[in-house]
């Protein structure tokens, strides 16, 4: 089911009534209305309408055609939106004779002017309420209140997120645009900013847990080829399994994909996401180690961090060596050497067992560790300053 949210502010009415504009939605649809959702609900056609606004907004532009010469409560409407008193029960018969004309059910929301927290909170609750899940939403805030746009992007997203509904668009009437040869307003569809976003989340995400399979498919819908874009969820699985060769691979083989893709939105975040993978550009295995190592333990995952901060310095040893980094037996060769030699390095392997198998360590430093969290990153992060 598809559902037209259309937002009411205050009309700007001129001597004859209120202001007509010619919208012009496509190559072979226009409307010359007072109010854009009228000329929105004719294209999309949708099932149902939902009006929101507030005592004040300009419910009458909408009601005004539905009813006679003779409607004492038209004039009541009127008299109530110019002096901000509207109420549900004033509504409720003119959201009837609406529903008639269009031929599907049209509701009415009456929510406050939404100048707070609250109100704004509120309001969100209100439109998550009149919603079901799987609904398709179309949202208008050509003539909300100047502060709504703002607001309706946020319920875009907290109603995609609580009631799993889809966001088809949302669409505003730009009066200001208006093309002086044709007297036509061209209408803008705003759905890009949820695009927006949604990779602005894929940022937190990955910054939380370093999962970059987040970005593959925001970069499909951007234009990437879909087998390159989907190299990211094979690198980031490769990262998963501590299969760090293989991901280094496969995610060089993706920043090289990033780099030539010229998505509007791709190209916008490519510095920010190629800052967040830069462990892959560095020249040596066990650089690479120990900088994931940094990265997991500002991600508050102290498992991966002392996984890849031992096996960094295991790296490091059989390089100093001149050994094979890959080869098993040198790295538990150079895995013994370190635990001999190096008090500190012992102390790790203690804590990176017992973080492994969540069990009390035998150790009474490493167990002290396990019981408070600050002094645990303090430790990582001086295990990382001393060893690495």
């Amino acid at each position: 089911m598809t559902t037209l949210i259309s937002f009411l502010g205050k009309g700007r009415y001129e001597k004859d009534g209120y202001r007509n504009a010619k919208y012009r939605f496509d190559e072979a649809f226009v409307r010359e209305v007072p109010f854009f959702g009228l000329a929105l609900n004719d294209y999309l056609k949708p099932d149902r309408l939902i009006l929101v606004g507030t005592s004040g907004s300009m419910w009458d532009v909408f009601f005004e055609r539905e009813a006679s010469q003779s409607d004492d409560s038209l004039l009541e409407l009127i008299e109530a939106v110019e002096s901000d008193t509207v109420d549900a029960a004033l509504l409720d018969g003119h959201a009837g004779r609406l529903s008639e004309r269009l031929g599907h059910p049209v509701d009415c929301v009456l929510i406050d002017y939404a100048r707070d927290e609250a109100g704004q909170a509120k309001l969100l609750g209100q439109l998550a309420a009149s919603l079901t899940e799987g609904e398709h939403i179309a949202i208008d805030v050509t003539h909300s209140f100047r502060h709504l746009p703002m607001l309706a992007l946020i319920a875009a997203r907290f109603l995609s997120r609580v009631r799993n509904v889809l966001i088809e668009d949302i669409y505003y009437g730009a009066y200001d645009m208006k093309d002086a040869a044709s007297d036509e307003v061209p209408v803008l569809r705003l759905k890009g900013m949820l695009k927006m976003l949604d990779w602005v989340d894929a940022l937190s995400s990955y910054d939380k847990d370093g999962d970059y399979s987040v970005f593959s498919g925001l970069l499909a819908e951007d234009g990437m080829p879909e087998g390159l874009a989907r190299i990211l969820e094979s690198a980031a699985f490769q990262e998963r399994v501590n299969h760090l060769e293989g991901a280094k691979q496969k995610l060089s083989a993706s920043l090289q994909a990033i780099a030539t893709h010229h998505g509007p939105l791709g190209s916008l975040f490519r510095p920010e996401l190629e800052a967040r993978v830069a462990w892959v550009r560095k020249p040596e295995r066990g650089q690479r180690e120990l900088a994931l190592a940094e990265a997991y333990l500002a991600r508050r995952d102290y498992l991966r961090t002392t996984i890849f901060l031992l096996e960094g310095l295991i790296t490091r040893e059989i390089d100093r060596r001149k050994g094979i980094s890959k080869n098993r037996d040198e790295r538990e060769e150079a895995r013994k050497a370190l635990g001999q030699d190096n008090k500190q390095f012992r102390k790790l392997e203690w804590l990176r067992n017992a973080l492994a198998h969540g069990q009390r360590s035998q150790d009474n430093d490493t167990a002290k560790l396990l019981n408070d969290e600050d002094a645990l990153r303090e430790a990582l992060k001086r295990f990382i300053r001393v060893l690495a």
